[in-house]
């Protein structure tokens, strides 16, 4: 194997590593960013309904 294909293979690596990562915060926030979610859509419901200004 050359110079290039190691660094190729140690870049995906490194890359599925990451991508591993990034994919367990994102689960973990989850729950989180979904309850805050619905509460904003709750939010702008029950001001729209009366009316008013945010």
């Amino acid at each position: 194997m050359n110079k290039n294909a190691i660094v190729t293979i140690l870049a995906i690596i490194g890359g599925i590593v990451v991508l591993g990562w990034l994919l367990k915060l994102t689960f973990s926030l989850l729950g989180p960013i979904i309850v805050i979610g619905l509460g904003v859509v709750i939010y702008l419901a029950l001001s729209k309904n009366k009316g008013g200004r945010l």
